[in-house]
């Protein structure tokens, strides 16, 4: 879980960035546009697809690879770059299996159209590694069971709500294939049905702080771990946001850190931590030239 303190800073992030939202919704959802090959590269690449951030802008902006690559991984690249797209024209979408389903059809079109837009059933059985998915029989209940708890708000604070769902998801693990991007497809769903911008996991620390918490979480049933990673990403694409929509100029944290006299691994932990207003672009930590670290 998080403490009290991150819990009002981040209230305090999304009160700013709602008022700075009002009429700039053109702009805000420019920039959503701009993140979707980053999100539909990391998302893929967790789920080891051999595209680089290069190959997906490529695919998605229709032109062709130098090299090689499967059918399968492009249509992977097409469909969630599409989901993503689908999200941002909606207002709201309040969160039912009806659009789980919807949404894992879109995934897996021109993909395999037999499993696409339903959950596991009969005898198909999923194994990550040593986890076993939930019994088939029982998987249409209990995503229901996981939709109706959410929706009902048993877990009072949102992101220990979402972390809980998305964990509890994943150890269900309800499609044959496509649970870790539908999961994270979720994650973002549930965001911006409250008026927030999506966020990325990123692919190159997913066996450092991504893949250990849902081992922890199936043999404690502790979630704490999501709500924190939750807390950071949603800092940092707040202020992002934030920054995007006030600040004069954007720099690499490294030349702000040498600007600064601040050692470049310093302000790099700060960045993770999220206690200075840094973001990722194309995998690079940026800031405002003119964020002064003595002022806050």
């Amino acid at each position: 879980m998080i403490n009290q303190t991150t819990k009002d800073r981040i209230e305090s992030l999304c009160n700013q960035y709602i008022n700075l939202a009002k009429g700039n919704e053109p702009l805000l959802k420019e920039i959503a546009l701009a993140e979707i090959p980053e999100m539909v590269y990391n998302s893929n690449a967790i789920e080891n697809s051999t595209l680089s951030l290069e190959d997906t802008e490529k695919i998605l902006s229709g032109g062709s690879l130098e090299r090689k690559v499967t059918i399968r991984e492009v249509y992977e690249a097409k469909n969630l770059a599409k989901i993503t797209e689908t999200l941002l024209e909606k207002t709201e979408s309040k969160l039912s299996v009806k659009i789980i389903l919807n949404l894992h059809k879109t995934l897996l079109s021109d993909i395999d159209d037999n499993i696409a837009g339903r959950f596991r059933s009969g005898k198909e059985w999923v194994r990550v590694g040593n986890h076993l998915g939930a019994n088939p029989q029982f998987v249409a209940a209990l995503v229901q069971e996981l939709v109706d708890q959410y929706n009902q708000k048993k877990i009072p604070y949102f992101l220990d709500a979402i972390a809980h769902f998305h964990a509890e998801f994943e150890t269900i693990h309800p499609f044959v294939d496509g649970n870790g991007r539908m999961g994270r497809v979720l994650i973002n769903l549930q965001l911006m049905n409250m008026g927030l911008p999506p966020i990325i996991i990123q692919n190159k620390s997913k066996l450092t702080e991504y893949y250990p918490l849902f081992t922890q979480y199936q043999s404690t049933l502790k979630f704490g771990g999501f709500t924190g990673l939750l807390a950071l990403l949603l800092q940092e694409t707040l202020h992002k946001r934030i920054t995007l929509l006030t600040a004069k100029k954007i720099i690499p944290l490294s030349i702000w850190a040498s600007q600064n006299g601040i050692k470049p691994n310093v302000a790099a932990n700060k960045a993770k931590r999220q206690t200075i207003p840094a973001f990722r672009l194309r995998e690079k930590w940026m800031i405002a030239q003119e964020y002064n670290p003595s002022e806050n």
